[in-house]
């Protein structure tokens, strides 16, 4: 059930907030030792939160759409009397002393907090699989990624064991492991959603989002960990611009296809030429990502570095490679591309183009072929997401239905202050999905 048919049924009285938190444990420990989605499970906690949230609505208090819906936090977002682990066997100061600022928000919303999610170390891959927790599985597959670096989160509402949980996006990380695993994935635009308590990777390019089984349930999480509200879209159609992924990266044509079928229903025109200059966009992102990376980890480089995965370690120490001037020019790129992106939504509401342009790979690959052309999975998984944590842009993935059994989604883009327009698109995406569900298990010709 999704959160909001949880809300009804907590507030008709045909379930309590201590009966969801139960369910959502006693699912967990089914489930967890075959996916691997938590790092640690909370249930003290999240047992004394289901009482006081079943407590306050007894006494007719009302905390909104959240209130004694089971949570998850990923561990890289500190958790007050919890460990703060970033997926990493290296120091992080053991428990924290506070909520973040986000997880305050969602207590005060009425969320009961079940646990904390496995995360790539430091956030710092998108393929999931390094963790000192091991790597998170695809419910789907379990021999594919779950993808990350918020995989664990991804897959803890793709496999139902709760409804909500939250991630953070600094490239693709809460969207990639959200189509990947077959469920929604909201990245808000930068700074909207506060950072505090937060273990950055990149700080100008991080951002806290959520994962959600819905739009809807997406849009309420939003609104909780914003504080801000979605105003409500005229319910006229929403124009959309359809990017060709091919124009910036390698996409498998199934995918490509699939995609914009699903996207028949929409006023949709083709925009060409973008992006309007012979730059890569990943490897201008991987600069800004690089440099402040290392900056963020230079601390464990110096003192802890056996303890660090060699892939994230060699990724860390390329970053210190990056000088000023190289920095300053791919910055530079960055507002470029900025300014592309504002004069295309001047003429679009919405932006569209797939999410991923493969289908999940096996957990330890790092190359994949497409179309004849071999591909580095980590740049394939990150080269349609990368360039809007570059110009901050809210944007949601949402499936769409599979290629070879596994899921496939689409990316919609907005500019800020638009979201009404966002999840107004994504809303009938999920109509035209449910009209089409022959499309979930059939393959696109």
């Amino acid at each position: 059930m999704t959160a909001v048919e949880l809300g009804r049924a907590l507030r008709s009285g045909e379930v309590s907030a201590v009966e969801l938190a139960e369910s959502a444990l006693d699912r967990i420990r089914e489930l967890n030792p075959t996916l691997n989605a938590f790092a640690l499970v909370d249930e003290a906690g999240a047992r004394a939160a289901a009482r006081v949230a079943d407590e306050q609505l007894a006494a007719g208090v009302d905390l909104g759409p959240l209130h004694g819906i089971p949570v998850a936090v990923k561990d890289l977002i500190d958790v007050a009397g919890l460990p703060t682990s970033c997926g990493s066997a290296t120091s992080f100061g053991g428990v924290a002393d506070a909520d973040a600022e986000v997880v305050r928000r969602l207590r005060s919303a009425g969320a009961v907090i079940v646990g904390k999610t496995t995360l790539h170390e430091f956030a710092y891959g998108v393929t999931g699989d390094r963790s000192v927790h091991g790597a998170s599985r695809n419910p789907v597959d379990l021999s594919r990624m779950s993808g990350g670096s918020s995989g664990g989160s991804a897959v803890a509402v793709a496999a139902g064991m709760v409804p909500v949980a939250l991630g953070t996006d600094t490239a693709g990380s809460v969207r990639v492991p959200a189509a990947l695993c077959g469920v929604v994935g909201y990245k808000p635009a930068y700074d909207v959603v506060p950072t505090a308590g937060v273990y950055p990777l990149a700080p100008s390019l991080d951002h806290v989002g959520l994962f959600a089984a819905t739009s809807e349930d997406a849009l309420i999480g939003y609104h909780a960990i914003s504080g801000r509200q979605v105003r409500s879209s005229s319910g006229k159609p929403v124009p959309v611009g359809w990017i060709p992924p091919s124009a910036i990266a390698v996409t498998d044509p199934r995918i490509e296809k699939l995609a914009r079928r699903q996207l028949a229903g929409f006023v949709v025109e083709v925009v060409r030429g973008f992006p309007k200059w012979d730059r890569s966009v990943f490897e201008e992102f991987s600069v800004l990502q690089g440099r402040e990376a290392f900056r963020v980890h230079e601390h464990h480089l110096r003192a802890e570095q056996d303890l660090i995965d060699p892939e994230v370690l060699a990724r860390l120490r390329t970053g210190g490679e990056v000088t000023d001037r190289r920095y300053a020019s791919a910055d530079e790129a960055r507002h470029e591309l900025a300014v592309m992106v504002d004069e295309l939504l001047t003429t679009y509401d919405v932006l569209a183009l797939p999410t991923v342009p493969i289908v999940a790979p096996t957990v330890g690959a790092r190359r994949v072929s497409v179309e004849g052309a071999e591909l580095e999975v980590r740049q394939a998984l990150l080269s349609l997401t990368c360039l809007w944590n570059m110009t901050g842009s809210p944007a949601i993935s949402v499936p769409v239905g599979r290629v070879d059994g596994l899921p496939v989604a689409v990316q919609l883009v907005t500019a800020p202050g638009q979201e009404h327009l966002l999840f107004a698109a994504a809303r009938e995406l999920e109509i035209v999905n449910n009209r089409t569900k022959e499309l979930y298990a059939v393959d696109p010709d």
